[in-house]
């Protein structure tokens, strides 16, 4: 099953756990350009979707059960919608030569065969599982009691301290998309390091692998 761990085998070797919704696969403004097919707006007053969706004739604020059906509906149809970010194919499979790459996506378990066909369309057939609990305990146990370097990218705070508390040893890495909705999101802790886009997310992860690697041999 894509919503659990039980298909996934981890090598001996480090491991990155990574999200999916704009962080590999563009989400908030295809959902933007969705929104306008339906004839809504989203109005970023702050770092949710609820209660920032209007309707685009009278700019009524759509009530939480309305909201929830339509991301459902643009999960249905992802595929139509939804590209990756620059640099970030190159980047995963540059990583998935070194390293064990698992996507970790934050969605309803019954769009998962979806998400996973667009990820396959786009050459990015690394495991996948697709949850809507939260991410720490997940990575947690797919990384174990091994002695190896792991890393976790996302782009909600509250996911990267839930692994961050699960997982001491993770290098956490906050990668949020250049969005105006992101300036109303939190700040992380300081255990958590912020990067730009994938070449800089690259970098950090392979040098936090390396220096694993030295402490551990030293």
């Amino acid at each position: 099953m894509l919503t659990d761990i039980d298909h996934i085998t981890v090598k001996d070797r480090p491991l990155i756990v990574c999200d999916v919704d704009d962080v590999v696969l563009q989400f908030a403004t295809p959902f933007e350009a969705f929104l306008a097919t339906r004839g809504h707006r989203l109005l970023p007053r702050s770092f949710k979707l609820t209660g920032n969706i209007v309707s685009g004739t009278d700019d009524r604020v759509l009530e939480a059960p309305l909201v929830k059906a339509l991301i459902d509906d643009f999960f249905v149809e992802q595929e139509r919608w939804q590209t990756p970010f620059a640099d970030a194919v190159d980047s995963l499979h540059a990583l998935g030569a070194e390293a064990d790459l698992v996507f970790l996506t934050a969605m309803p378990p019954r769009h998962a065969e979806i998400r996973r066909r667009l990820l396959d369309q786009l050459a990015l057939t690394f495991p996948m599982i697709a949850t809507e609990a939260a991410k720490g305990p997940m990575v947690a146990k797919l990384h174990g009691e091994r002695p190896l370097p792991v890393a976790f990218v996302d782009d909600m705070v509250h996911n990267l301290h839930s692994v961050g508390d699960h997982v001491p040893s993770c290098l956490l890495v906050y990668l949020p998309p250049p969005l105006e909705i992101f300036q109303f999101a939190p700040d992380p802790h300081e255990t958590v390091r912020r990067v730009e886009n994938w070449p800089q997310a690259s970098r950090l992860i392979r040098s936090h692998f390396t220096a694993q690697d030295v402490a551990s041999h030293g």
